[in-house]
């Protein structure tokens, strides 16, 4: 399967969302690429405090879900599409899952909440597994993939031989512009990424934005935890990978034993 993660710059509205949406996805069908993936809360874009409630209404977020299944549909991709989502009255960070065709296959809500966010969205309580084009998958959004590391055991235990990471991390206000990827100077983020690939012999997808002062760089790992793709700090492009989907065994994660961890 050859897949793509999208960078993005960080949308300060739901326009700047679909523009990027529409302009990446063209590049990641143009490379062949099955499945593209974007950012943390892409639509409307992560809230690094310049957002408002008047952008997240379900009526905007709901057009604009419809527009990206049209965007799907069109380029003959598949779309990972996190988003802000309404379930009644409560606002969860979710990941849509749209197939080639654009239809919704359903999504995956971030459950694992930074500390930060309890006062933006509401957490998710249920994990699950995607397809597509024959090839399963997970989903763990940002915090949960760097900090929860048995979110990404779940799904390589349920057979995903592959797990997408959308998140959010850097500034486009201050910082360090990061030089060598994986460096030990860098924040630990690259690291994390190596390490859930690694210690589950699958394959670990990770999808950040273009910001100019990233904390770290869309990646895609193997399953023995090498670097097989990242993208250039603080440019906006795609990460194309093709992935030998026979060598993500998940062999670490099935030897796990979680009776002699948990209760």
């Amino acid at each position: 399967m050859r897949i793509a993660l999208a960078s993005p710059q960080l949308p300060s509205n739901i326009a700047e969302s679909l523009y990027w949406l529409e302009k990446l996805t063209k590049e990641a069908a143009a490379s062949e690429a099955e499945i593209v993936c974007f950012p943390e809360s892409f639509i409307p874009g992560y809230p690094f405090g310049q957002h408002t409630g008047d952008e997240r209404t379900p009526i905007q977020l709901q057009l604009a879900l419809d527009k990206a299944c049209i965007v799907a549909a069109e380029n003959k991709i598949a779309l990972i599409l996190p988003m802000d989502w309404y379930e009644g009255n409560e606002l969860l960070n979710v990941a849509f899952v749209i197939n080639q065709h654009g239809k919704v296959l359903g999504y995956q809500a971030k459950t694992q909440l930074d500390p930060t966010e309890d006062n933006i969205w509401i957490a998710g309580n249920q994990r699950r597994l995607f397809e597509i084009n024959g090839v399963k998958f997970g989903i763990v959004i940002c915090h949960e993939g760097f900090r929860y590391p048995e979110s990404v055991r779940w799904a390589a235990r349920q057979g995903a031989p592959l797990v997408f990471h959308p998140h959010a991390g850097g500034s486009n206000e201050k910082g360090t512009l990061l030089k060598e990827w994986g460096s030990m100077d860098n924040p630990y983020y690259e690291k994390a990424m190596m390490m859930r690939a690694l210690e589950n012999t699958i394959y670990f997808a990770s999808a950040n934005y273009g910001m100019k002062y990233p904390d770290s760089a869309s990646s895609i790992i193997a399953p023995d935890g090498t670097v097989m793709a990242h993208g250039i700090y603080g440019l906006t492009g795609i990460v194309v990978a093709d992935l030998d989907l026979s060598k993500a065994t998940g062999l670490l994660a099935k030897r796990f034993k979680p009776e002699t961890f948990y209760t």
